[in-house]
C-alpha cells in the first residue's frame, strides 16, 4: 500500500520538469495548436499603437482563455506531466506561463536566459523576489529591472526555483487541483472557470507589474516567504550573472 502511495507524491523534480516542459512549448509553440511567444507578441504589437496597449490586450485574451474549457483541453497532450497531476492542469499552467513569457518578451527580456525563465516561474507561482532584486540593484548599481535580472547569479536562481517548487507542491498537496480548476470526470475539460479566472487575473496583473513596470512585489507577501540571500551569493559573479 505504502509503495503505491509513494508513486503519487509530487516532488520538486516533478514540478520543475512540468515547468520546463511548459516553458519549452512557450518558446517554440505547439505546431497547429499554439504559436510561439515571439509570434504571439508580434501579432499583438502589430495591432496596437504601444507596447502597453498590446500587452493589456494580450492579457485580457489569455485570462479569457483560462475560463474556456475547449481552448484549455487542446494543450494537455503536448505537455510532459508528472503522474500525479492531470494533463488539464498542465494546460492551465501552460496558458498562464505563456502569458507571462509574452509580457517579458514585449518588455525586451531575453527569453532564452536562465534568469528570465526563473523569473517567469516565480511570477507564475507568486514567489516574492522584490527584496533580492533590490539587493542585486545595490550590488550591481543597475537601475533598470531588465539589465538587473541579467546579472542575478545561478546560486540565487536555484533558491528562487526551490521556492517555486515548494509553492506548487503545497498547492497540489493541500488544496489539490481545486486551485487550478475542477476537473469534470470522464470529460477532461476544466470547469469551475471562476477559480481559473481569479487566479489567472492575479497572475496577469503581476506579470504586467513585474516585467513592464519593474515592480517585483507580490500582494500580501509575508516575511517568511522572502528568499534569503547573502553577500556570498553575489561574489565572484561576472556581468552576465555567471560564476567566475
Amino acid at each position: 500500500m505504502e509503495a503505491k502511495e509513494k508513486k503519487h507524491v509530487i516532488t520538486q523534480e516533478d514540478i520543475m520538469n512540468l515547468l520546463d516542459s511548459c516553458y519549452e512549448k512557450c518558446l517554440n509553440g505547439i505546431p497547429k495548436v499554439s504559436p510561439s511567444v515571439e509570434d504571439m507578441a508580434a501579432d499583438y504589437l502589430k495591432k496596437h499603437k504601444s507596447t502597453e496597449e498590446a500587452c493589456r490586450a494580450m492579457l485580457r485574451n489569455q485570462v479569457a482563455k483560462c475560463t474556456t474549457s475547449g481552448v484549455i483541453t487542446g494543450f494537455g497532450g503536448f505537455i510532459t506531466m508528472p503522474v500525479a497531476i492531470p494533463a488539464n492542469v498542465g494546460s492551465v499552467i501552460y496558458v498562464q506561463m505563456r502569458m507571462i513569457a509574452c509580457v517579458a518578451y514585449m518588455a525586451d527580456y531575453e527569453l532564452n536566459s536562465d534568469q528570465t525563465q526563473t523569473f517567469v516561474y516565480a511570477c507564475l507561482a507568486g514567489v516574492a523576489v522584490n527584496s533580492l532584486v533590490k539587493q542585486a540593484g545595490i550590488k550591481f548599481g543597475v537601475k533598470f529591472a531588465n539589465g538587473l535580472i541579467k546579472k542575478i547569479p545561478g546560486k540565487v536562481l536555484t533558491k528562487i526555483n526551490q521556492k517555486v517548487g515548494f509553492r506548487f507542491i503545497t498547492k497540489f498537496g493541500t488544496k489539490g487541483i481545486v486551485n487550478l480548476g475542477k476537473l469534470l470526470p470522464g470529460v477532461g475539460a476544466v470547469v469551475g472557470g471562476g477559480l481559473d479566472l481569479v487566479e489567472t487575473k492575479i497572475i496577469a496583473d503581476r506579470a504586467y507589474k513585474w516585467f513592464l513596470k519593474g515592480d517585483f512585489s507580490v500582494k500580501g507577501e509575508a516575511e517568511d516567504e522572502t528568499i534569503e540571500i547573502d553577500e556570498a551569493d553575489f561574489e565572484n559573479v561576472t556581468e552576465n550573472g555567471e560564476s567566475k
